[in-house]
């Protein structure tokens, strides 16, 4: 289990319970670069330097600055923002209730795993869940990470809480400066038939299991292609046009949907077979190096 994020009470009214915060993403599984030397081999890093004398700034003389006038900065002290405390520093408290579907997507940014920090205080938890689960409501909170304050989505997931951090309303661009110069139209009946057959067929439950990152997939054999040695080839990427006939667009794109899945040979199942037998040997690989 990774550590948490975060450690200090949920409060609904007067109840209380200790509770942990869990990142329920991790990027750890990534493609990452370092920056090299290609004249050396060696890696390279970066130092803070002055602005004005080119200087290096060691650790203990740096300090953060707030900008109050044109190069004029008041400093401000580590120890002086760690002693700027309110109530969410320690205290995830449910402000409010709303129902979950009222809360607009483009407003959730980070989710995480919220659940009990110890034995003490489980009921309360498991209380404050339940009411949540059983009127169908998701909590509005405060909770301060990363030196400022956030709001939280919290609601009920299996045995816990997922709560999932929020954009501000300041933080979020008007749609009106890209979507105000889209036309208002009367489209043809039969172009949205055709369209809505083709979102038909192609409906499906949603399962992100089923999803590979083929960027990560390309980049990984890359990889392992300049590890053996083997020439390199990159094949120039497909540009799509916009669409001249929409109509016939259409209706090809239907007849495609219609048409039956071709039928793999035996020689084509045993390629890609081996296809992906060779990524996850060069993920398992890859997975290796980093854990040594």
């Amino acid at each position: 289990m990774p550590r948490p994020t975060w450690k200090g009470f949920l409060k609904l009214s007067l109840v209380s319970c200790p509770v942990a915060l869990y990142p329920a993403t991790s990027t750890r599984q990534r493609i990452s670069f370092h920056i090299m030397n290609r004249k050396t081999g060696d890696r390279t890093r970066y130092l803070v330097v002055d602005s004005e004398t080119g200087e290096p700034v060691e650790p203990e003389d740096r300090v953060r600055g707030y900008e109050i006038s044109k190069n004029s900065y008041v400093f401000i002290e580590d120890e002086e923002i760690d002693a700027v405390k309110i109530e969410s520093t320690h205290t995830i408290d449910i402000d409010n209730f709303v129902p979950r579907d009222e809360v607009d997507g483009i407003y959730l940014d980070a989710p995480y795993y919220l659940a009990p920090d110890g034995k003490v205080g489980e009921d309360a938890f498991l209380v404050i869940r339940e009411a949540m689960r059983e009127k169908q409501m998701a909590g509005i909170a405060r909770i301060v990470m990363s030196r400022r304050e956030r709001l939280l989505l919290i609601e009920p997931r299996g045995k816990g809480l997922l709560a999932t951090t929020l954009r501000n309303a300041n933080e979020v661009r008007n749609e009106a400066a890209y979507f105000d110069t889209i036309p208002d139209m009367e489209l043809p009946e039969e172009m949205l038939a055709i369209a809505k057959d083709i979102i038909e067929r192609k409906s499906a439950h949603f399962d992100p299991s089923k999803f590979e990152d083929r960027y990560e997939l390309a980049l990984k054999e890359l990889i392992e292609a300049k590890r053996a040695g083997q020439p390199i080839h990159i094949p120039e990427a497909p540009r799509p046009r916009p669409t001249a006939n929409l109509m016939e667009a259409l209706r090809r794109s239907l007849e495609r949907e219609l048409a039956p899945p071709p039928r793999r040979t035996r020689r084509a199942a045993a390629e890609a077979t081996g296809a992906g037998t060779a990524r996850r040997r060069a993920s398992s690989r890859a997975a290796a190096r980093r854990a040594s």
